[in-house]
């Protein structure tokens, strides 16, 4: 599927109502959720960084994401939402990153307000940029598409500042032209359920990253929701056994048969 087509289809989906996407880090992965029967799929910023043996603290560069996203939007014909951190740079910078991502085939992707050099959004000491910088940018980004790439406003204000902070950044993206706002950060099933009340029940479309269970979050209210961990941790916690496994039993077959058994 070509990028517009893939932009085109994302768009029906978000019409018609909630679009789950797991997450995942490789073109292998693309298809593999293609495989399972899924409909979009999201590639993670924090997966990346994993895959290149980094923290996810903005040590992967704009180049790196980039080639990233064009080879899992290779690999699939599903509608592909990619992380694009802080745009990497100024309003200039994520005009360019914009252009590059939509070329690369994505459906979607988010910009988010931290300062950069920026962190996960799960980790501690995060910073974020003033409102009226974070709307220049979000401005820059909407101006930038011209295949009707789907641009998500992230904000990682809750940790830094509170509910107030996040819900006039939130409604301020929107006013702008966001067509879906993330609130990063969503640790407790209070955060999620604030998150509807302040937001989703205010008309604000929004997404949700994280791991509680879909058909909660689909009567939420929300419009989308991303596992972005999902892959990453499956694979994490099957090599880690295979490894133990072989370094504790010198043998390798059960590994052989799991391999086997994926053929």
């Amino acid at each position: 599927m070509s990028g517009s087509s893939a932009r085109t289809d994302l768009r029906h989906q978000l019409e018609r109502g909630f679009v789950l996407a797991p997450g995942i880090y490789n073109a292998m992965f693309a298809r593999l959720v293609e495989e399972a029967g899924f409909s979009c799929a999201y590639m993670t910023g924090f997966g990346t960084a994993a895959r290149y043996g980094v923290a996810d603290v903005g040590l992967i560069t704009q180049t790196e994401m980039l080639a990233n996203v064009r080879a899992i939007c290779a690999a699939t014909h599903l509608p592909v939402i990619a992380d694009a951190d802080t745009g990497y740079g100024n309003a200039l910078n994520v005009t360019r990153t914009v252009r590059a991502w939509e070329r690369a085939g994505a459906a979607a992707l988010h910009i988010e307000d931290q300062v950069f050099p920026k962190k996960c959004g799960f980790m501690r000491g995060k910073q974020v940029i003033a409102l009226d910088e974070a709307v220049a940018k979000l401005r820059a980004a909407l101006d930038a598409r011209s295949d009707g790439i789907v641009v998500i406003a992230r904000t990682d204000a809750l940790a830094v500042n509170g509910w107030e902070d996040v819900v006039e950044r939130t409604r301020a993206f929107v006013d702008v032209g966001a067509d879906l706002v993330l609130v990063d950060g969503i640790r407790t099933r209070d955060d999620l359920t604030t998150y509807a009340n302040e937001l989703v029940k205010a008309g604000l479309p929004c997404l949700y990253n994280g791991a509680f269970d879909p058909h909660e979050v689909e009567r939420l209210g929300f419009k989308v929701q991303i596992l972005a961990g999902l892959a990453l941790a499956a694979v994490h916690n099957a090599t880690t056994a295979a490894m133990r496994a072989l370094g504790e039993t010198g043998s390798v077959d059960a590994v052989l048969a799991d391999y086997q058994a994926i053929r």
